[in-house]
């Protein structure tokens, strides 16, 4: 390994010099000489090893730590610890080194960051529960984690397509909502950005352009829309401090998939925020209403676009009033209102939430009681790692509900929460007893989905216990693990009753329960353990009546033989496949051409995708080549629990061949229409048509058509040609069918 040039110790003592000066806190001399001897150790330990961008590795922990302390506002243990994250997992240094040299804490907290070894199915998702496990202690764990996953992203250039499409694929799937909810809002909208740029990088230069060429424009509407607010809060001797932003790329593209509208139909395109100073023993939220009706006397609002986050802030502890009017020229424009101390609050977040905390101007909020939360769904350390990443993904980032019990108690649950999440939130007891509920004095089911506002009191039954189909019921990861423990403490209870049955029927025979005995058992019953065995007697699934036939010898042939026989036939090895595997390279990009369809590649028959879509690959365990699209939602879970079988692909050019896809129109019926439209499909572009279906309802008709296409220009020219057609509103490709 070579050593560092001049030039290169250079930039590395510049690197440092910025991270030290980046500090948002004072430093005292004993912090300063931790730091400079954590770098030194560092500097140390990666010498002459280097990045993938061929830029010296110590510039990376650098600009993690330089992250945690600029942009989240850590410490001097967190920028110690973020210096010395990666020692561990790529030196010979040990967690015992760290612990001798800095102590037992940041050693703790390196533990946290270090990559957990095994296959690479589980390692993403344990590593991610790994990290958890430590925030329950020590919440900078994750705060570093986020920085390190931010600088990976900034650098992300350098990396191979199928490593980007992975990196980009998990930071959207975990890292930006876990950004979200600790209240990271700018780096959070950064990973979003980013991720982006790699995912889908043709619409990303796209909206990017969009919003370049319209920079101007936005600056002098900004200006107009907010020169009357100025001189209205001047003469109420507000002091403010108003600044325009604008959506981000991520979340302009979000708008545009989910209500299917072009760049220019996504109406909140503008952003005002307005900031106000804290003054002492100031009311915050009435300031903000203050604020509020001052704007609304001057702009007209958008009735059911008020978000008071004020008066029940959320859950990442973010608090601001947001009200959206109409602006200069028609244009809709977002207005946040906010104090001082909730904007270093949004933007720092869960540092800057805990630094209030400490000064006592905060209680304990909902992102205290979202971290207790965590450690309830960390309790069982033997479930399903990919299982638990999407309970935790499902219940933990979820949108919110607030309901209350019936003395007033208020409880937080995700939306779509049932009566009986809500009674395992009370009281495991409460929800294994729930026979249903009254809401508003109206009795409802177990099965019912609660509503914010809700008052909620839960009936039991003492004969009530868990039943198998709960598991559909329940939605939030706590009320499915309560539920989990039931059936396994009644499932421990049926195997020790099927063993205790087992031993007394072989003792009448004078058997002992050896292993050669179990294993004839177990043969004889088509059974693959003993537990499961010893459960399915325990239910009264398996009669032992014949046990004492099995061990009687036979005329011809020993039963012991016969038995051990059927018990090797089963177990028996699989041949070896004749051909070999086809080799892939995962680093390059994978062309998909019309004459290796189905031989080197398949297509995915979850999201269908045909030449043209944005797609990746996937190797299967046979080392086949599936193709997805990059929108199906299998593709997320894929990158996220499986990312190293990931592979970037690209198509060739298909003309051969014809591929299922399905559009939806929607349009006023009048007579001729569907003649007209089957004729631009058919006779026009020469396109067959395998179900073609309309519905006509009070003049309205929708029709759906599975088409055969050659690629994704075919569908693209008939869409285009069918919205010319006189009465049609819509058409649109469905991307699942």
């Amino acid at each position: 390994m070579a050593p560092h040039t001049k030039l290169e110790e250079r930039l590395i003592n510049e690197a440092y010099d910025d991270m030290i000066k980046s500090s948002v806190h004072h430093l005292s001399d004993e912090n300063l000489a931790l730091i400079k001897k954590a770098f030194d150790f560092a500097n140390s330990a990666h010498a002459g090893v280097r990045r993938k961008s061929g830029e010296p590795y110590i510039l990376h922990p650098l600009a993690v730590a330089t992250i945690v302390t600029r942009e989240i506002g850590l410490g001097t243990k967190a920028i110690v610890s973020s210096i010395l994250h990666d020692v561990v997992e790529d030196t010979d240094y040990t967690l015992e080194d760290i612990e001798n040299l800095f102590g037992a804490k940041i050693a703790s907290i390196v533990d946290g960051l270090t990559k957990l070894e095994g296959e690479f199915d589980f390692k993403q998702a344990a590593n991610f529960r790994k990290m958890l496990l430590t925030l329950s202690d020590d919440v900078r764990v994750i705060l570093i984690k986020i920085a390190d996953r931010l600088h990976n992203m900034r650098t992300l250039d350098s990396m191979t397509p199928n490593k980007q499409l992975k990196i980009s694929g998990e930071t959207l799937y975990i890292y930006a909502p876990l950004a979200h909810r600790l209240g990271l809002y700018a780096i959070k909208t950064e990973l979003e950005d980013l991720s982006l740029k790699y995912k889908y990088p043709e619409q990303y230069n796209e909206i990017a352009l969009q919003l370049r060429d319209k920079e101007e424009h936005r600056k002098y509407l900004v200006e107009q829309f907010i020169t009357p607010i100025k001189a209205k809060l001047e003469e109420e001797n507000l002091e403010v401090n108003i600044k325009g932003r604008q959506k981000s790329i991520y979340s302009i593209w979000k708008k545009m998939q989910v209500k299917k509208v072009s760049f220019d139909e996504v109406y909140d395109l503008l952003a005002i925020r307005i900031v106000f100073k804290t003054g002492v023993q100031m009311d915050e939220r009435r300031k903000c209403w203050e604020i509020f009706s001052i704007i609304t006397a001057i702009y007209n609002y958008k009735q059911d676009r008020i978000r008071d986050w004020v008066t029940m802030p959320k859950a990442n502890g973010y608090e601001a009033l947001h009200v959206t009017v109409m602006g200069p020229e028609g244009k809709w424009v977002e207005v946040q209102i906010r104090s001082e101390r909730m904007d270093e609050v949004a933007e720092r977040g869960f540092a800057a939430h805990w630094k209030y905390k400490e000064s006592g101007a905060s209680n304990e909020n909902e992102l205290d009681k979202w971290i207790e939360r965590i450690k309830e769904t960390l309790q069982n350390p033997e479930s399903d790692v990919l299982e638990f990443l999407d309970d935790f993904k499902l219940n933990l980032f979820s949108s919110e509900i607030i309901v209350f019990t019936p003395k007033g108690e208020m409880k937080t649950l995700p939306k779509k929460s049932t009566v009986l999440d809500f009674a395992y939130e009370i009281h495991t007891d409460l929800g294994n007893k729930c026979i249903g509920a009254k809401i508003n004095h109206q009795l409802v089911p177990i099965s019912h989905e609660l509503k914010s506002g809700d008052q909620i009191e839960i009936l039991t039954s003492e004969k009530q216990k868990p039943q198998a189909h709960w598991f559909k019921i329940a939605y939030t990861a706590k009320a499915k693990q309560k539920i989990k423990d039931m059936f396994k403490l009644e499932h421990k209870k049926h195997i020790n009753t099927g063993k205790k049955l087992i031993e007394e029927e072989l003792k009448k025979i004078d058997r002992h329960p050896s292993n050669e005995t179990i294993n004839l058992l177990l043969t004889h019953f088509n059974l693959e353990s003993k537990m499961q065995m010893y459960a399915q007697v325990g239910l009264g699934l398996i009669d032992l009546q014949e046990i004492d036939e099995l061990f009687k010898p036979q005329k011809g042939e020993n039963k012991l033989v016969k038995y051990w026989r059927l018990s090797l036939g089963r177990k028996k090895k699989p041949q070896a496949n004749e051909n070999e595997a086809q080799k892939i390279d995962r680093k390059k990009t994978f062309i998909l051409s019309e004459e290796n369809i189905e031989k080197n590649f398949h297509l995915a028959k979850c999201c269908n995708p045909i030449p043209g879509d944005d797609v990746i690959g996937y190797i299967n365990d046979d080392n086949k080549i599936i193709i997805h699209k990059k929108s199906c939602p299998e593709t997320v879970d894929l990158l996220t629990s499986e990312g190293d079988r990931i592979i970037s692909a690209k198509w060739k050019q298909f003309k051969m061949l014809s591929y299922l896809t399905h559009i939806t129109i929607k349009g006023f019926d009048r007579i001729g229409i569907v003649t007209e439209i089957t004729g631009i499909i058919s006779k026009e572009n020469n396109i067959n048509m395998r179900t073609v279906r309309f519905d006509t309802h009070d003049g309205v008709f929708t029709g759906n058509l599975d088409l055969y296409v050659h690629n994704t220009k075919d569908v693209e020219s008939i869409i285009v040609q069918l919205r010319k057609v006189k009465g049609i509103e819509s058409v649109e490709r469905i991307e699942d069918m």
